[in-house]
């Protein structure tokens, strides 16, 4: 598979980006059936260029976080010299930042300049970028330069094979280590047959891998129709979509399983990284395809939760053993557990923590619990200062206590966020109760507080403390790169 230790993408056979279906549980599926190599669905830089990089040690994962939380990227170890990240882009700056922002965890970078749909075509990405060849070779020859792993793209076939070979010839000068082609012009669908002779064409044009995509309706529906599409192509690998969106056994050499089989281990990873149970359901339903008004489907399509998604699949035991497993990692991580690592960065002591609101009742923060300590103790009242991050517009504090600076390393989407996030730092390294849901009253806040009555839900007496005035961090630092943790 991989030469010096770079992917190799010639005689391969690959799991195809696909919106919303390319997330984590299906890629680890495709590789757990017999993929080579496995494309996430794809990104769009402008979003991506914002996101945090985050290490989910509950997850043993690796998250790319937007501002407001949610998870664009996850990825995992498994499959980190396997994936290649496909992104949506029209802009050589913006793709090298990204392309950036996650080679160190990922196998390859992919362009997007096949898909016809208005998502990706609107901003001038996707196949928007065929009729921009100028364009096509700046983006490839900057993610070249900038980055040490393979960059590929993937292609739709121009009106004539001449414009087509001539496309793909200019793609190979930039140097890329392979290109896909979609054997469909922008305009066609599914239901059109593939124009198998503009992918003999080109593979014949280039000494890069070709691989060949396309051929998931007519063409490929076992194992065995890779081997004769690949030959029939020309090409030197094979790229699945539908194929294995609809059954991710096709993969296996030693044949399909049965669709109920299929369903339960791609459950079973959705239920492992916590995937969210809207794309869980959506996954099962095209799986389900024809069946989707069976029994099972019509269970499926009523469930609501990842828990009701395993009840409907009969996998309420493993959903619960693995919710006490991930709980269990959670509560070694808030005991001060190993995986919880304190770092000095000068004179600030520094954790990896971020404030997670929905694990403390709705009228207690850490803010609160270090007011409290503080006053008990006869300390000063802490004193927060807190920096905005000019490119995501993220924030980040620094709290003092008794003369000693804490912070998290972690960027948080508002100031608020950030001074709880700081607070629980100082907590945790003091071993000070923080006021989570589960932890024994500390006597800390009297029981008014804690049921929010005389003060205002998430604030009460916590603003109390003394603030710096926010400011703008220009200055560009480790964290301001992407966070790595």
């Amino acid at each position: 598979m991989a030469a010096a230790g770079r992917l190799s993408f010639s005689s391969i056979t690959a799991l195809a980006p696909m919106v919303r279906v390319g997330t984590l549980p299906m890629r680890l599926l495709a590789l757990d059936y017999g993929a080579d190599v496995v494309y996430c669905e794809e990104l769009i830089d402008i979003k991506m260029a914002k996101c945090q990089r985050v290490v989910n040690d509950v997850l043993q994962t690796v998250d790319f976080v937007a501002p407001d939380e949610r998870v664009m990227f996850r990825t995992c170890e498994r499959e980190k010299d396997r994936v290649v990240f496909q992104m949506g882009t029209a802009d050589p700056e913006r793709a090298l930042v990204v392309a950036r922002l996650v080679e160190h965890d990922v196998a390859a970078i992919d362009v997007n300049m096949g898909c016809p749909k208005e998502y990706s075509t609107k901003g001038g990405m996707g196949a928007a970028l065929l009729s921009d060849p100028d364009k096509i070779e700046a983006i490839l020859q900057k993610l070249v330069a900038g980055v040490s792993i393979p960059v590929t793209c993937k292609i739709r076939i121009l009106p004539s094979l001449e414009e087509t070979v001539s496309l793909v010839r200019r793609i190979e000068q930039t140097g890329v280590a392979a290109v896909a082609v979609h054997g469909r012009l922008k305009e066609e669908r599914p239901r059109h047959p593939l124009h198998l002779d503009f992918i003999q064409a080109a593979a014949g044009a280039v000494s890069i891998p070709v691989i060949a995509n396309g051929g998931s309706l007519d063409l490929v529906k076992t194992n065995e129709d890779i081997e004769d599409f690949r030959r029939t192509s020309g090409a030197s690998s094979v790229m699945l979509a539908r194929a294995a969106m609809w059954n991710a056994s096709v993969f296996r050499a030693a044949g399909p399983l049965p669709l109920e089989t299929v369903m339960e281990d791609y459950l079973k990873h959705a239920i492992r990284y916590n995937n969210h149970a809207f794309n869980t359901k959506y996954c099962l339903c095209q799986m389900l395809r024809d069946k989707v008004e069976s029994p099972l489907g019509r269970r499926v399509q009523a469930a609501q939760t990842s828990a009701d998604i395993s009840e409907a699949l009969g996998l309420q035991e493993f959903y619960q053993q693995t919710q006490e497993l991930l709980q269990a990692r959670r509560d070694a991580l808030h005991s001060g557990g190993p995986a919880e690592r304190l770092v000095m960065d000068g004179d600030v002591t520094t954790m990896v923590v971020r404030f997670e609101r929905r694990e403390y009742p709705p009228h207690i923060t850490p803010k609160m619990f270090l007011l409290e300590w503080s006053r008990k103790e006869k300390l000063q009242q802490p004193l927060y200062e807190t920096v905005q991050r000019s490119q995501d517009r993220s924030f980040q504090s620094i709290v003092t206590v008794e003369g000693k600076r804490y912070r998290s390393t972690l960027w948080e989407k508002s100031k608020k966020f950030a001074e709880q996030a700081a607070a629980v730092v100082f907590l945790r390294v003091r071993g000070v109760p923080e006021g989570r849901i589960g932890e024994e009253d500390s006597g800390l806040v009297c029981k008014r507080k804690r049921e929010g009555r005389g003060s205002r839900a998430g604030g009460g007496e916590e603003d109390g403390s003394n603030k710096r005035r926010v400011f703008d961090a220009q200055r560009e630092t480790p964290e301001s790169r992407g966070v790595s943790v």
